[in-house]
C-alpha cells in the first residue's frame, strides 16, 4: 500500500509512501482517502512530502477526493507539496481550490484544533 494513516485531534493525516503517485498505483491512495470520507471524517490532510511528482490521472484523483470532503461537509488540505508537484496543481487551477501548505505542522494549525 502506497499510504498509512495517522490521527492528530481532529484530522485525519494521509501519508503518501510513494515518490510518484501516478495512475498505475492510485488505487489504494483512492480508496483509503476515500474510505475516511465515508467514515465520517471531516478534516483530511494528505501529505505529499515524499512525492515529487504527479500526473494528470493524480491531480484528477484529488480533486475528486477534495469535492467527496466538502460534499460530505469536510475539508480536505495538503502538506508537504514539493515545486513540481505545486507546478502542477498550479498548471490545472487545481489549487484554486486545494489548500496547500508547506509543511505538516502549518497544514495541521490551519484546521484551528
Amino acid at each position: 500500500m502506497n499510504v498509512t494513516t495517522s490521527r492528530h485531534g481532529n484530522v485525519v493525516v494521509a501519508h503518501v509512501t510513494e515518490t510518484r503517485l501516478t495512475y498505475p498505483i492510485l488505487a489504494d491512495f483512492a480508496t483509503t482517502v476515500a474510505g475516511l470520507v465515508a467514515a465520517g471524517e471531516k478534516q483530511i490532510l494528505v501529505d505529499l512530502s515524499t512525492v515529487g511528482y504527479v500526473d494528470s490521472a493524480t491531480i484528477g484523483c484529488l480533486m475528486d477526493l477534495y469535492r467527496q470532503a466538502s460534499t460530505a461537509g469536510g475539508q480536505f488540505k495538503l502538506s508537504g507539496v514539493q515545486k513540481r508537484v505545486e507546478t502542477m496543481l498550479t498548471m490545472t487551477g487545481a489549487h484554486n481550490f486545494l489548500e496547500v501548505y508547506g509543511d505538516q505542522a502549518s497544514a495541521l494549525a490551519s484546521f484551528g484544533g
